[in-house]
C-alpha cells in the first residue's frame, strides 16, 4: 500500500493542474512515508538474526539519506538542464514536474521488491498461520532452527488474543509501559536536535548566512555525502560496540556542535534583513554544522530506528512502533513548521540554542533511560 501511495502521489503531483491537488497528492505522499518508516524497521528486525540485526537495520538511515541526496542531485541537475525549476525541460513541461515524475521510478522499484519478499514470520505466528511462519523461517534460518524459533515466537505472545493496541497499558497500573515512553523519547529526541532543519532548509539556511544559492546547494550534497559515510561507519560498529555507546557518543557530539553554530549565529549581524557572519565565522559554522551532521548519522540518525524496530517485546512491537513513529513525525512537524517563523523572530542564536540544549538533555536521557539491546533475541525483549 505505501509504494502504492509513493507512486501515485509522484504521478499525481507532476501533473498537478492546482495547488490543491498538488497538496493532495503530497498528504498521500506523506502518508506512504509515515507508513514505510515505522513499518521497515520493525519487518527488518523481525526477519534477520540477533547478531547482524543492528547493522542490517540501519541500512534504512542509509537510504532515507541516500534517497534525500539522490534528490538533490536530481533537482539541482534538472534545473541546471532547464535553466531554473520553472524553466521547459523534456516534451515541454517544466523542471519541477520532472522534479516530482521521477520519483515514480524508485518508488515502482519499491513496489517490485515487496512482491517477492517473505511475510515477517512473527506476524504470520501472531495471525496463528503457523506452517506459513515455519516456512519463511526455514527459508531464512534453517530447518534445524525453524520449528524451535516458530515456538518462542508463539510463547512470547498472549495465548488469549491477537496483539492489540491495548496491550501497551501495564496490566499492574493500567497505564502506558515505561518501553512505551522510552520509544516516545527516542523518537522525539531525535528531532528535537534540529536535524531535518538541514535537510529541509539547509539551502535557504546558508543563503542566510552570505553564501550562494549555487554554493548553498553544494554544501546540502556535500551534507548528504557525510551523513551517508557516517552511516556505513555505523554500521560496521552498532554490533560489536552497542546501541547505547553510540547515542551518547552522538548527543555529546551534536551538543557541541551546535553549540558551536549558535555561537557562530550569535555574533553575526543583521544587515537588509539578512544575517551576515564574520570573516572566518561562516567557515566555522559550516565546519560545525556539516561535523553536527556527522555525529548524528552516526548515531541517532541509524540508531534510533534500530531501536524501535527491536526494543518492543513481540506483543507490543507493532503498536509501540506506531506509537513512537507517530511521535517522531509529529516532532519532526513541529520543528519544521516552526523554524522558519523562530529563525525571523526569535532568531538563529536563540533556535539554535534550544536545538543545543535538546542534544544535552537527549545525554541525560540516553544514561537514564536507554537500556542496551545489542545481541539480544526479539523473544527477550522484556515491557
Amino acid at each position: 500500500l505505501a509504494a502504492l501511495l509513493f507512486l501515485g502521489s509522484a504521478l499525481v503531483s507532476g501533473a498537478a493542474g492546482s495547488a490543491l491537488l498538488l497538496a493532495i497528492a503530497r498528504f498521500f505522499a506523506g502518508a506512504a512515508v509515515g507508513a514505510a518508516s515505522v513499518l521497515s524497521p520493525a519487518y527488518i528486525s523481525e526477519v534477520t538474526p540477533a547478531s547482524i540485526r543492528g547493522r542490517l537495520s540501519s541500512v534504512q538511515q542509509v537510504m532515507i539519506i541516500g534517497g534525500l541526496t539522490g534528490a538533490f542531485l536530481a533537482n539541482y541537475f534538472l534545473a541546471q538542464a532547464a535553466g531554473s525549476s520553472l524553466g521547459a525541460f523534456w516534451l515541454g513541461y517544466p523542471a519541477w514536474r520532472w522534479m516530482f515524475w521521477v520519483q515514480a521510478a524508485p518508488a515502482l522499484l519499491f513496489l517490485l521488491t515487496l512482491i517477492v519478499i517473505p511475510e515477517s514470520p512473527r506476524f504470520l505466528v501472531a495471525k496463528g498461520r503457523m506452517a506459513e511462519a515455519e516456512a519463511v523461517m526455514t527459508r531464512l534460518f534453517g530447518a534445524a532452527t525453524a520449528a524451535t524459533k516458530v515456538q518462542e515466537i508463539k510463547a512470547s505472545l498472549a495465548a488469549d488474543h491477537a496483539p492489540k493496541l491495548s496491550d501497551l497499558n501495564d496490566p499492574a497500573t493500567g497505564k502506558w509501559r515505561k518501553i512505551v515512553w522510552i520509544g516516545i523519547g527516542l523518537a522525539v529526541f531525535q528531532q528535537l536536535v534540529g536535524i531535518n532543519v538541514v535537510f529541509y532548509y539547509g539551502a535557504v539556511l546558508w543563503q542566510a548566512v552570505g553564501f550562494s544559492e549555487a554554493d548553498a546547494l553544494k554544501i546540502n550534497i556535500l551534507s548528504g555525502t557525510l551523513s551517508i559515510l557516517s552511516c556505513l561507519v555505523a554500521i560496521g560498529l552498532i554490533d560489536k560496540i552497542g546501541r547505547k555507546p553510540l547515542l551518547l557518543i552522538g548527543s555529546i557530539g551534536m551538543a557541541v556542535t551546535l553549540g558551536i553554530l549558535t555561537w557562530c549565529f550569535s555574533v553575526g549581524v543583521f544587515a537588509d534583513g539578512k544575517l551576515t557572519l564574520p570573516e572566518g565565522v561562516g567557515t566555522i559554522a559550516l565546519f560545525a554544522a556539516n561535523i553536527y551532521v556527522i555525529f548524528f548519522n552516526f548515531s541517532w540518525g541509524p540508531v534510533m530506528w534500530v531501536m524501535l524496530g527491536e526494543m518492543f517485546p513481540n506483543q507490543i512491537r507493532g503498536s509501540g512502533l506506531a506509537v513512537a513513529g507517530a511521535a517522531q513525525w509529529l516532532a519532526n512537524f513541529a520543528i519544521s513548521f516552526s523554524f522558519p517563523w523562530a529563525a525571523v523572530n526569535i532568531g538563529l542564536p536563540i533556535t539554535y540554542g534550544f536545538y543545543t540544549a535538546c542534544a544535552f538533555l537527549s545525554v541525560l536521557f540516553v544514561l537514564r533511560m536507554v537500556y542496551e539491546t545489542k545481541g539480544r533475541e526479539l523473544e527477550d525483549m522484556a515491557g
